[in-house]
């Protein structure tokens, strides 16, 4: 009888608790990637090659101008749109690196990490409705930001492509409700990027559906066999449609600063500035200091750490190959994604057993859409040594399977 009681107050709460949360929060998914680590926490001697973010240490030069900073009292609010100083670096580096000329006046806008951004992005051009496409496999956070924003994601699923979005397949997808396209080069989970003439192959429909384009280019730094090519540089009418999002966290390891950037048309950097000055404010002096000496000095760091991602790549792409386990291989960024079919097992299974036996922590794939429940995501941001020592593991937990 007390337990019957017990279990209808547990209900009532439950039931008082949905009328509280709002419909589309409770509709919202859990992140893959962080279901899964929750089961790593507390667990000793375990190697991780799942959580994507760099192993290495923020330069020290970037981390001395952060301390200098505080040290010379910089710790007030910056403009909503970022310091100017920071605006207009990334306006120089943009124009030297691609050839791009974004004005630090009104088309860019500082933002607390590409994630803020994002979100930014999405809530300044999505009306209840619109559709936003999204090649899959993808981050996380993608889907749901559009959903948040009151948008529709719509999936296409690149299995069958290596990866990549085929301009057919896009056409297929437009329809009149299509607002954009949300892309993501070199990719998280996928490794891959794109070559300047399949960018031009994908613009062509773009500009026949008259879409948007939301373009998170934080890996640019770590593209591998050929040269990195933004989508705004395809063309001033293609510009003029593309929302540029990058940051710092990735190429000079700078994940807790949290400062990411957008350029973009300044109508849409406006509208994105006045949902930040409502939610956000400003991303902190301290950290923009700090991506102002990044700017500056970084460059020859991020060569060197880039260097390092491509030997780790070689490596587990050699070693895939040896357990037997098939690979596309990665063009950037410091993800590849295996599939895991020929071991029986599901990604979540795989990724399970792995950790409870040999405690090697990897992500399921399920995490990046629910196609993809055959692949696992690995990350080679973590020391040869310690990826030896992953790949041994990981060999004979195959082996004794």
């Amino acid at each position: 009888m007390l337990f019957r009681i017990k279990h209808d107050i547990v209900q009532i709460r439950e039931e008082a608790m949905r009328n509280i949360i709002s419909n589309k929060v409770q509709d919202l998914a859990p992140s893959g990637i962080r279901k899964f680590f929750d089961l790593v926490l507390g667990m000793e001697d375990v190697i991780s090659l799942g959580v994507g973010e760099p192993d290495f240490v923020t330069p020290w030069k970037i981390r001395e101008s952060a301390i200098y900073s505080l040290e010379q009292g910089y710790t007030s609010y910056t403009s909503n749109k970022g310091l100017y100083k920071l605006r207009l670096y990334i306006g120089r580096h943009l124009k030297r690196k691609y050839g791009l000329d974004y004005d630090p006046d009104n088309e860019i806008l500082i933002t607390v990490g590409v994630s803020e951004g994002l979100d930014l992005a999405a809530r300044s051009i999505i009306n209840p409705g619109d559709e936003i496409i999204i090649p899959q496999p993808s981050y996380v956070s993608y889907g749901p930001v559009v959903s948040l924003a009151g948008g529709i994601p719509i999936y296409i699923d690149t299995k069958k492509s290596g990866f990549k979005l085929r301009p057919a397949d896009l056409d297929k997808k437009c329809n009149k409700k299509t607002k954009g396209i949300l892309i993501n080069y070199p990719s998280n989970p996928t490794g891959i990027s794109y070559t300047k003439k399949e960018l031009k192959g994908l613009s062509e429909v773009i500009l026949k559906h008259n879409l948007l384009v939301i373009c998170d280019e934080v890996y640019d730094d770590l593209t591998y066999d050929f040269r990195h090519t933004p989508f705004a540089t395809l063309g001033q009418n293609i510009k003029e449609r593309v929302i540029y999002l990058n940051g710092f966290s990735k190429g000079y390891a700078m994940t807790g600063f949290r400062v990411g950037f957008v350029c973009g048309q300044k109508e849409v950097v406006s509208a994105m500035t006045k949902i930040h000055q409502y939610t956000m404010l400003c991303a902190p002096i301290t950290s923009q200091m700090a991506a102002c000496e990044a700017l500056h000095s970084g460059a020859k760091s991020v060569e060197e750490m880039k260097k390092e991602y491509h030997r780790r790549r070689d490596y587990v792409l050699e070693r895939l190959g040896e357990i037997g386990l098939d690979c596309i291989k990665p063009q950037g960024a410091f993800y590849v994604f295996p599939c895991v079919k020929k071991t029986g097992l599901s990604s979540i299974e795989f990724a399970n057993k792995l950790l409870k036996k040999k405690k090697v922590a990897v992500v399921p794939g399920t995490a990046f859409g629910e196609n993809y429940g055959d692949f696992i995501r690995i990350s080679y941001a973590s020391s040869l040594g310690h990826l030896k020592q992953a790949f041994e593991r990981i060999e004979s937990f195959i082996k004794s399977k």
